[in-house]
């Protein structure tokens, strides 16, 4: 399932917009504030070295350079990383954020070895053919004890979504049996997963105990969308989210999943 960069490059405006937007507001605030719980229980002392693969224009990686810590940013597009270096600078980050052109596949040596504390592998899975492939490469720059966060659509989200957005029982009915979805923004056809089917994929790939979030178990099932930019409603339902980011039942039907584990130490 290759994918062309210039798709996701055209689109950067309409792209931006979506980030700006009550449902991007709350993708990154939860993947963050996911991250920050797991990363509390780490060890400390200092900065830690992050690698974003597929990290688009910065959305993840200028909100934890924020916080202190050194993010080297890989992507393929080449406008949507100018972009990222371009956030980084407008905030007096660059120095703490790194943007690299190359293939999540073929990572230059210097960062398939990096040895890095963290590694997000974020909205990426969809995009791609081989689930383990993509996984085992996005988990060797990562050291051993290393936290690692992924994240991706969630097939169990596609039927309600459709039946609630849509008013579309029929619709609804056919993608109970369907892994696939159209992204109209980017011109390309998804490939959906569920959080059940990844995480025995990372135990074989060497990672220890994983931890289930769901982003945006709400949202994206309330119809008003209008209603969600009022500042005081927007308050709330971002409370609601953080409160059942891990709270199931609501994970399972999130729009998205994100994963969150360590790499296990061999000695």
């Amino acid at each position: 399932m290759a994918q062309d960069p210039g798709k996701f490059d055209s689109a950067m405006a309409t792209w931006q917009e979506w980030q700006e937007a009550p449902w991007g507001r709350l993708r990154y605030t939860l993947a963050e504030a996911n991250l920050m719980r797991d990363l509390d229980e780490g060890p400390g002392g200092g900065p830690l070295r992050i690698l974003d693969l597929a990290g688009g224009d910065g959305g993840d990686a200028i909100r934890l350079a924020a916080r202190g810590h050194h993010v080297t940013v890989v992507d393929l597009a080449p406008a949507m990383l100018a972009a990222a270096g371009a956030r980084a600078a407008e905030r007096g980050l660059s120095e703490r954020v790194t943007c690299v052109l190359a293939d999540v596949h073929t990572l230059p040596a210097d960062i398939a070895r990096g040895g890095f504390d963290v590694v997000l592998c974020h909205n990426l899975l969809q995009y791609v053919d081989d689930v383990a492939v993509t996984l085992a490469t996005a988990l060797a720059p990562l050291k051993e004890g290393g936290l690692f966060s992924m994240m991706a659509i969630n097939r169990h989200s596609a039927p309600l979504n459709i039946a609630v957005r849509e008013l579309d029982p029929a619709a609804a009915l056919a993608a109970l049996d369907s892994d696939l979805l159209r992204n109209e923004m980017f011109d390309s056809e998804l490939r959906l997963h569920t959080a059940e089917e990844i995480i025995p994929v990372l135990g074989d790939l060497g990672c220890g105990e994983v931890r289930h979030y769901g982003i945006r178990s709400f949202c994206d099932y309330l119809t008003d969308d209008a209603r969600k930019y009022d500042p005081v409603y927007y308050a709330d339902l971002e409370r609601l989210e953080l409160a059942t980011t891990a709270r199931p039942p609501y994970m399972y039907t999130a729009r998205l999943f994100q994963l969150t584990t360590r790499k296990r130490r061999t000695s």
